[in-house]
């Protein structure tokens, strides 16, 4: 067998565990943790084992082209490996820690309800992980990229039944979306920069990034922007490390492997994984490092303050990260690389001691507390202490810096479309809808100025779509419907700014057809058998109707292009269709895609996450009792 062959086998067992797991009924905890163990332990000694062959090798790149999806005269999508030691050192400490917390977890869990969907989870996301590492283009790169947002959701909610951690599992997938737009806009760039599905094989080669740098310097600089963004937003870095302590709501094992070690760290491997693309472009390097300076001070003020022992973990380490983007803005790769491999193996350590270590403080604390004496001294030096002190427990006030600068206008936005219904939506938008596909059809001539503005006025109507459905509390049906209409104004957007063959709209739409379709359904039989109708509070029905849950969770993904739907390659053969100077397309387009992610993610959750408002009454009122 080819070392190249070898990289399948990394993908392989993962997948095989994780399928294994979901057959494993609930009562059966040891074979689910056997599984989960044996699997991520064969598949750390078969990554040792690779290593030595490929070291005596020469530690070459190895590029795998695997499997071509998809392919037309302009377009291939393909998923495509490859190995360098930056994906080695990444390989080695995901096996490590991914074993040491499965054997971990397999007795802090025992007899936990959620057992048996903890260790599914972990399965996914170390197959979501592997994914990403070992990704050859940007292609398979989000596929692993995006089942690593899906793994971080549901375990930041792994206790569903309460409110915050509901909440702030849609508070964290909020903030990957946001990564999204950073990254499905730098796919879109890369293609019109390469003229092709680009490989990470080819950054290898200088003189063709300097030949394409020097010819299209404004559209790399954009790429390595939004880059930034991903990479900013996936490993919390200034502004979004606000999303980290949200992050801790989950058990303690999956903080170690998520928050503290692997996922947390995946910004940094973007970075080094694209180094040899943006490392000529002086600019992005000042703003990479200067991100990571603001990260470090900030972070390292907020973790001094912080009395959750597993927050002020937390915060330690993305002050590392931080330093981290510096050593990679400044050039130093090896050193980027072992200061992650130390920081992971370190953090993870302290996240899984953690609760040994706040039950010895509370102790301690018991026995041996000694008040600080008290200063009336008013200087400087000490009004200044208290000021950073102030802000430090406020966080630096990150999170509503983000909610007032993205979330609040989008909001406000589509509150100013409560005016919508299913009656105005049937003589507003429908005809309005139905009007631009009989003139796209029919080959209606219009004024060359209308022709340009109708692809972003369409496009701006999906995106109204999407924010309607965010903001609706009134109707689940409607709320569902608008997400199903933005993917309809989206493909009559780009029908009209270029030829959008019948294949690739077939290929786009056949997933929002059956998935849409089918939650439709699940949400009218909520709505006469259960009397389901708003999304004011957090239902819980997940506990009574977990098949249901599971189904309406498969009807989501498979609306927001999770890879279960041909959706997933129809969203990129759309943006192929958007010509490289239309940023503002661009921009619309992946901004619809990710508000609806995040508002299709919020209907599941207030459907199927948390506890009715009458246990919650009950809750409270045997609490004070």
């Amino acid at each position: 067998m080819e070392l190249s062959d070898w990289i399948q086998l990394m993908i392989g067992i993962p997948l095989v565990g994780f399928l294994l797991s979901l057959l494993v009924p609930e009562s059966l905890e040891k074979w689910l943790s056997r599984i989960a163990f044996y699997t991520a332990g064969i598949n750390l000694l078969s990554t040792l084992v690779f290593l030595v062959f490929w070291i005596n090798q020469g530690g070459i790149s190895l590029n795998l082209k695997e499997i071509v999806l998809f392919k037309n005269e302009h377009f291939e999508f393909l998923i495509d490996f490859y190995f360098d030691r930056v994906g080695a050192v990444y390989l080695v400490v995901g096996a490590i820690l991914t074993f040491l917390v499965t054997f971990y977890s397999r007795y802090y869990l025992h007899r936990e309800p959620g057992y048996k969907r903890f260790f599914n989870t972990v399965l996914f996301f170390y197959l979501g992980y592997n994914l990403t590492i070992l990704a050859g283009n940007f292609e398979t790169l989000f596929i692993g990229w995006e089942v690593l947002g899906l793994s971080s959701f549901l375990l930041v909610a792994f206790y569903r039944e309460n409110l915050l951690p509901s909440r702030n599992s849609i508070k964290v997938f909020s903030i990957y979306r946001i990564g999204d737009v950073g990254l499905i806009l730098a796919m879109w760039a890369s293609h019109h920069l390469w003229h092709e599905n680009v490989t990470f094989m080819v950054f290898s080669n200088s003189e063709l990034v300097q030949d394409h740098l020097v010819q299209q310097g404004g559209l790399a600089f954009f790429v390595a922007l939004m880059l930034l963004l991903a990479a900013s937003a996936k490993s919390a870095q200034f502004p979004f490390s606000s999303w980290l302590p949200r992050a801790m709501e989950g058990p303690t094992p999956s903080s170690a492997i998520f928050y503290g070690s692997l996922s947390v760290h995946l910004g940094v491997f973007l970075l080094l994984r694209t180094y040899p693309f943006w490392e000529n472009q002086v600019l992005v390097r000042f703003l990479i490092g200067g991100v990571g300076l603001l990260t470090a001070v900030l972070s390292t003020l907020i973790a001094r303050v912080q009395t959750s022992v597993k927050t002020q973990i937390g915060y330690a380490s993305l002050t590392q990260i931080g330093i981290m983007f510096i050593e990679i803005a400044a050039g130093f790769e090896l050193l980027a690389l072992i200061h992650f491999a130390g920081n992971a193996f370190l953090r993870t350590y302290q996240l899984l001691v953690s609760p040994s270590v706040v039950s010895y403080l509370i102790r301690e604390q018991f026995y041996g507390f000694e008040p600080k004496a008290k200063s009336n001294s008013t200087t400087v030096q000490q009004r200044l202490f208290l000021s950073l002190y102030v802000w430090s427990l406020k966080e630096w006030n990150l999170d509503r810096f983000i909610n007032r600068v993205v979330f609040f206008p989008l909001k406000r936005l589509g509150h100013n479309l409560d005016f919508l219904t299913y009656k105005t939506v049937l003589i507003y938008f429908v005809p309005s809808y139905l009007l631009g596909l009989y003139l796209l059809v029919t080959g209606y001539a219009l004024p060359p100025s209308v022709h340009q503005a109708l692809p972003l006025v369409f496009a701006f109507f999906a995106l109204l779509m999407v924010l309607k459905s965010f903001t609706e509390r009134k109707s689940t049906r409607l709320a569902w419907v608008m997400l199903v209409m933005n993917h309809l104004w989206m493909v009559l957007a780009i029908a009209e700014n270029e030829n959008f063959s019948t294949p690739e709209i077939v290929i786009y739409l056949s997933g929002i057809a059956l998935f849409g379709s089918l939650g439709w359904v699940i949400c009218t039989w909520m709505n006469t058998k259960l009397g389901q109708q708003g999304l004011v509070d957090y239902q819980g029905y997940v506990k009574k109707h977990p098949l249901v849950g599971f189904l309406f969770l498969l009807c989501v993904l498979g609306l927001i292009g999770f890879p279960i739907s041909p959706t997933f390659i129809g969203e990129d053969l759309l943006f192929s269709h958007i010509h490289k100077d239309q940023y503002l397309l661009a921009f619309l387009a992946a901004l619809a895609f990710v508000m609806e992610g995040i508002a299709a993610i919020r209907i599941y959750a207030r459907l199927f996450l948390g506890s009715p408002p009458t246990q919650i009454y009950v809750h409270e009122v045997k609490s004070i009792l």
